[in-house]
């Protein structure tokens, strides 16, 4: 069996946090059909630096940034989705 390095897993622990607290804003709009009280230079901006931790991830490797950034990124997508189709 073979174990994760401690610092391997601090940034699993801190990407599932980062994460998870995406979900429930994610799943609110989701359930209103609304993004109104979402800023679409905000979600631009958070979209454009997770997009840019994972490109660092995948560069040093880093299998926990690339995996919370990777379902990070793809919930920020579906907001600004939202954004842009519902408003």
């Amino acid at each position: 069996m073979t174990f994760l390095s401690p610092d391997s897993l601090i940034g699993l622990i801190a990407g599932t946090l980062t994460t998870l607290s995406f979900v429930p804003q994610a799943a609110v709009a989701w359930r209103r059909r609304s993004v109104n009280d979402l800023s679409l230079t905000m979600l631009l901006m958070f979209a454009t630096g997770v997009a840019l931790w994972l490109i660092y991830g995948v560069m040093n490797a880093a299998t926990p940034i690339i995996a919370g950034n990777a379902v990070t990124l793809v919930m920020a997508l579906a907001l600004i989705g939202m954004k842009v189709r519902l408003s």
